[in-house]
C-alpha cells in the first residue's frame, strides 16, 4: 500500500507540474486560456487506457476533454469528476517562486492553479487512468471532464458543454473543486467541508458619465473619474443585511463552535461587527461572505489623455449573491449603494448566474463519508457554501447533484488554503495529491463498484 501511495503521489505530482507549466492563463478574453495545451497533454496521458475520449473546441484554443468508462448497467447512477485546466493571471514579481515553474520545494508543488484547481484536475486524471488500467468496470458511467474557461464564466467550457452536448458530460452526480480540507473543532474532532452550495455571481459594469473639459482648468468641472471614485467608496462601504441560510447554519452547527463563537456567527444582527473584530482573518472573510451578498470593485478604465477631463469611466464590480437573489435585487442594491449619484451611472449586468445548491441526503454523500473515514477515522463531513462560482452550477441546472470536494492533508491550514485562491504563493503538498488520487479511486469502487 505504501508503494502504491508513493506511486500515485509521484504520478499526480508530475501531472500537476506539467499542467502548471502549460500556462493556461485565462484573463477573461476569448483569445486567452490556450487550454488546448492541457487538453492535448491529458489526452496523450489517457490514451491506451480503454477510456472513451472526446474533445470539443467551441473557440480556437479553448478545448475541453471528456474521458469515460462506460457502465455495465444503464439503470445505475452515473458519476462525473469535473476539473478545469485554466488559471487566473499571476504577477511573478510578487511570488517567492515562479508561478508557472511548477517547482517541487520541500514536498510542495508551487504554481498558479496548484489549489485552484489543477491539483484536483491532475489527481482525477491519474485516478481515472489507474482505474481503467486495473480493469475496473463501473456499474454506472464514470466520466472525467477537464474543461476550459472556468475562470472566465465558462462560456467556452462547462456552460457551452452543458448547453450543446449535455449527454456527453451530464451525470446523476458530479464532484468538482474545493472542500475537503480538514478543520479541527474546539474539542479536537475533525470536520471535512463538502461544498453543497455556491453563491450567485453577477459581474457588473458601471458606466459613470461626466462632461469633458481641459485638464488645466479642473475647478467646478463634471469629472467622471472623481464621481467614479466616490462610487467606489460608497460600494466598498455598503453592506447588505445579513441572511442566515441553511448551508451556513449547518456548517456552523457541524463545526461544534462554542456559544461565544456560534452565537454571533448565526445572528444576523451581530455577525458583521463580530467579523470585523475576529482575529482569524480566514474565518472572518468566510463568515462575512457566507452571510452577506458582497460587492467588490475590481477594475476601472477612464480618460483619453492626461490633459482632458474624463467624461466616461468604466467600473467593474464583482457581486456574489446569497440564495434567493436575482437581477432585480442586484440592481436595486446597486442603486441604493450609489445613492444620489445613481442618475449619473448606467448599470449593466452582462453575466450572471443565481446561487445554486444540492441536497445532502444522497447515496453519494454517504459514499464520501465512508471513503473519507478511512483516511480521517472518526471525521465527519459537513455541508459548506462557497463564495466563489464553480462549474457545479451548470450541472445542477441539468438536474445533477453536485458537490465540491477533494482530500487534503493537515499540512495546509484553513487560513492558508483560503488566502491562496487567486492569491500569492499558491502551492499544494504532495501528501494532499496522494490523498485526492486515492479518494477518486476508492470512491469509484465504493459508489460504482
Amino acid at each position: 500500500m505504501i508503494d502504491q501511495a508513493q506511486g500515485l503521489a509521484h504520478e499526480a505530482t508530475e501531472m500537476l507540474q506539467l499542467l502548471i507549466r502549460n500556462r493556461c492563463v485565462n484573463d477573461g478574453t476569448p483569445e486567452s486560456g490556450h487550454e488546448e495545451r492541457s487538453a492535448a497533454l491529458l489526452q496523450t496521458y489517457l490514451e491506451g487506457s480503454d477510456l472513451d475520449l472526446q474533445t470539443w473546441e467551441p473557440a480556437p484554443g479553448r478545448k475541453s476533454l471528456v474521458a469515460r468508462l462506460p457502465g455495465r448497467d444503464r439503470s445505475a447512477p452515473s458519476l462525473t469528476l469535473l476539473g478545469h485546466t485554466d488559471v487566473v493571471p499571476a504577477s511573478p514579481a510578487a511570488w517567492r517562486h515562479d508561478p508557472f515553474g511548477g517547482e517541487l520545494i520541500n514536498g510542495e508543488v508551487w504554481g498558479r492553479g496548484a489549489i485552484d484547481m489543477l491539483d484536483l484536475t491532475a489527481t482525477m486524471a491519474v485516478g481515472m487512468r489507474r482505474l481503467a488500467r486495473s480493469g475496473f468496470r463501473p456499474s454506472g458511467n464514470l466520466t472525467y471532464v477537464a474543461v476550459a474557461d472556468e475562470e472566465g464564466m465558462s462560456r467556452f467550457g462547462a456552460r457551452w458543454l452543458t448547453d450543446h452536448v449535455p449527454d456527453a458530460v451530464g451525470s446523476d452526480y458530479v464532484i468538482t473543486e474545493s472542500g475537503g480540507f480538514p478543520m479541527a473543532t474546539p474539542d479536537g474532532q475533525t470536520r471535512l467541508p463538502v461544498v453543497v452550495a455556491e453563491k450567485g455571481v453577477y459581474w457588473c459594469v458601471l458606466t459613470v458619465r461626466g462632461t469633458p473639459g481641459h485638464g488645466s482648468q479642473p475647478f467646478r468641472t463634471d469629472n467622471a473619474l472623481v464621481k467614479a471614485a466616490e462610487v467606489v467608496r460608497r460600494i466598498d462601504e455598503f453592506h447588505p443585511p445579513a441572511q442566515m441560510h441553511d448551508a451556513w447554519r449547518r456548517f456552523v452547527e457541524g463545526m461544534g463552535f462554542p456559544p461565544e463563537l456560534s452565537g454571533p456567527l448565526l445572528d444576523p444582527d451581530r455577525v458583521l461587527e463580530f467579523c470585523e473584530q475576529l482575529p482569524m482573518i480566514g474565518l472572518a472573510r468566510l463568515a462575512q461572505a457566507s452571510t452577506h451578498t458582497t460587492l467588490a470593485p475590481t477594475m476601472m478604465s477612464a480618460g483619453t489623455k492626461i490633459n482632458v477631463i474624463p467624461d466616461l469611466v468604466k467600473l467593474q464590480v464583482d457581486i456574489r449573491t446569497l440564495p434567493g437573489w436575482d437581477v432585480t435585487d442586484v440592481r436595486a442594491m446597486l442603486t441604493e449603494a450609489i445613492g444620489d449619484l445613481a442618475d449619473h451611472v448606467d448599470i449593466d449586468l452582462p453575466t450572471h448566474d443565481q446561487a445554486s445548491s444540492s441536497p445532502t441526503d444522497t447515496p453519494l454523500w454517504e459514499a464520501l463519508q465512508r471513503v473519507t473515514d478511512r483516511h480521517y477515522p472518526g471525521a465527519r463531513n459537513v455541508p459548506f457554501l462557497t463564495a466563489g462560482a464553480t462549474d457545479a452550477r451548470f450541472h445542477r441546472a441539468l438536474g445533477s447533484v453536485a458537490y465540491g470536494f477533494g482530500l487534503h492533508s493537515r499540512s495546509i491550514s484553513f487560513e492558508n488554503y483560503a488566502v491562496m485562491f487567486h492569491g500569492l504563493d499558491e502551492r499544494v503538498d504532495v501528501d494532499s495529491l496522494a490523498l485526492s488520487t486515492e479518494l477518486w479511486i476508492e470512491l469509484a469502487r465504493d459508489f460504482l463498484g
